[in-house]
């Protein structure tokens, strides 16, 4: 990440994002992994510059970052939306006092669900805490809007939402990289109670805030980067973010106000733009963000979400099909019989050991968010419910105060340590009976392999001390606490069912590593294979649900994707399949 000012790169949404944190100057940025956010920090890191860290979860990354704002320093925050969720509590709030170093909150949404429990449209926080949103429509934009939320933060005194999408973060295109600014000493902390304290002064303060709004609202007006491109006729469109570049290719010759701030409105120039023409488009994904202000502005000659979606993702062909009913071009799902291919858990996957168990056990299995979230697919079928980060726990205890005893969570390690002790003190104090199932395979795995608390590194490569999962477990209360290989089923199943029939709190702790980790996917492995002589056809192994278990008329190990796991063989009741060279 040294090259050079004026070189023209081509570069992913997230990476020219990181490549505007550093040109930016900034100091410190912390964050949550989560699709489509995760690289900004990733590649963050790797600028010596910048110190850069994952935190235990979204509301510490930004009690963090807004603390290093405060110092008088850039700082960063970088999450996928439902992060903000999480966070919104500091938020909200910070606003009121407003900052001294520049501090840039980013936001990943994605439309359409690509890898998100739920859809949301996070331009609303903007608004509810008062704060300019800027929103990047390619990766040029991204990195070069990035500095100019710093500029607005810093003229304001205020946070900036910085709100981006799966499409803007994830696409492609050509960044002209400039030079790191280095932000030298400027304002720093001063003791003023009356200024942060905000509690106790909150009166005062909101009413600062609200003009400080007015006053972001009235720059917003000539600031040059909401700009209007002029076309033929008298069609307009008002847009932001991936659906501008959408506009541009379905709509040539119609004038566009493309909007970079997104909160607040440009009001009279939007007016002025929407008398220009008989009919005005408003084009943007989600919900009717921008839409619902201009028309509580009294302009009629809108048309918005009475032709577009309010729902999933954008892009040319939708906007076609909404505007003259064109059929996409490229609708190859007509042409070819695609074969569907779900998504399902590694071979050699330490969780499919788990599930199986649970299953055996009998149990209702509330989930999490994780890779184990596919526990619920076919053929495992073992998880039953999943929400949100955390809501694992929590929900296995609301089953038991609800009547029905038999229930046990499944949480992953880098979960439990962001959302699930709460819920585990809670239960542990409140008395309950709650068993938990922590799927420890020693990273954050499935938004690609992330360091945490309990894996004894930082995101930049440094030694941490690494959090001992049973002794955390053990201080907060709860006495029957286990340690279980889940590739040993019969072990496996007796945890499980022990927990289950324990009275009081109890937690196993499965103590396998992911398969694709760095010490795994280098560690010789041997395979398994099936003596087709006294294989019966029953199907026990593929009933597994492991990808190197091939089906057909004769049930087959692919001996290069099995890790050897056993789990396979101990589902045979027939000794047929057996390690390789054995």
């Amino acid at each position: 990440m040294t090259q050079e000012a004026g070189q023209r790169m081509l570069m992913a949404g997230n990476n020219a994002i990181a490549r505007g944190a550093y040109e930016a100057g900034v100091y410190f940025a912390s964050g949550y992994p989560g699709t489509p956010s995760t690289e900004i920090l990733e590649v963050i890191s790797q600028f010596s510059e910048i110190k850069a860290q994952w935190a235990a979860n979204e509301k510490v990354a930004f009690d963090e970052a807004m603390g290093v704002a405060m110092s008088g320093k850039r700082a960063l925050c970088s999450m996928k939306y439902v992060g903000l969720n999480v966070a919104a509590d500091s938020f909200m709030v910070f606003p009121f006092a407003g900052t001294v170093g520049g501090f840039v909150v980013i936001s990943a949404d994605d439309p359409g669900m690509y890898s998100s429990q739920n859809e949301q449209d996070n331009r609303y926080f903007a608004r509810l805490a008062q704060i300019p949103m800027i929103e990047p429509s390619d990766p040029q934009e991204a990195k070069d809007y990035l500095k100019l939320a710093y500029e607005l933060s810093e003229k304001f005194s205020t946070p900036v939402l910085f709100r981006t999408s799966m499409r803007v973060s994830h696409s492609k295109g050509m960044v002209t990289l400039g030079e790191r600014n280095e932000v030298g000493e400027g304002k720093s902390f001063v003791k003023d109670v009356p200024s942060w304290v905000v509690p106790i002064f909150a009166k005062a303060l909101k009413a600062k805030l609200d003009a400080k709004l007015a006053a972001i609202s009235d720059y917003v007006e000539t600031y040059q980067y909401n700009r209007i491109e002029k076309g033929k006729g008298k069609l307009g469109v008002i847009t932001s973010g991936a659906s501008y570049t959408y506009t541009k290719e379905i709509l040539p010759e119609a004038s566009v106000l493309k909007l970079a701030v997104t909160y607040p409105l440009p009001k009279q120039t939007i007016l002025d733009f929407c008398a220009r023409y008989d009919k005005v488009y408003i084009i943007e994904e989600l919900d009717s963000f921008i839409e619902d202000q201009i028309r509580a502005w009294g302009v009629t000659n809108l048309s918005g979400k009475d032709i577009f979606p309010r729902t999933g993702e954008f892009s040319p062909d939708v906007l076609a099909k909404c505007l003259f009913d064109e059929q996409p071009v490229n609708d190859f799902s007509k042409e070819f019989n695609i074969i569907s291919r779900p998504p399902q858990l590694c071979a050699g996957c330490p969780h499919r050991g788990a599930y199986l168990a649970l299953k055996k056990s009998g149990a209702i299995v509330t989930g999490d968010i994780g890779c184990y979230t596919l526990g619920a697919l076919p053929p495992l079928g073992a998880m039953h419910t999943s929400f949100a980060m955390g809501t694992s726990v929590g929900n296995a205890f609301g089953f038991e105060l609800g009547g029905i005893n038999k229930v046990a969570a499944v949480i992953g390690d880098a979960t439990f340590i962001h959302g699930g002790i709460p819920s585990l003190i809670d239960v542990v104090y409140n008395g309950g009976n709650t068993t938990v199932v922590i799927l420890d395979n020693s990273t954050t795995g499935m938004t690609g392999h992330q360091e945490h608390p309990a894996t004894g590194q930082t995101l930049q490569g440094k030694e941490a001390p690494k959090l001992d999962l049973v002794n955390l477990v053990k201080a907060l209360g709860v006495k029957h606490v286990q340690v279980a290989d889940p590739f040993d089923q019969k072990a496996m199943l007796q945890a499980i069912n022990e927990a289950l029939a324990n009275e009081g709190p109890s937690v196993v702790i499965t103590n396998r590593p992911c398969i694709f980790s760095r010490g795994e996917k280098h560690r010789p492995k041997t395979p398994y294979v099936i003596d087709q002589d006294i294989c019966t056809q029953c199907g026990a192994c593929q009933r597994i649900g492991c990808p190197a278990v091939l089906p057909g008329e004769q049930a087959t190990i692919d001996d290069v994707s099995c890790t050897g796991c056993s789990l396979c063989a101990q589902a045979c009741k027939f000794d047929a399949i057996y390690l390789k060279g054995e």
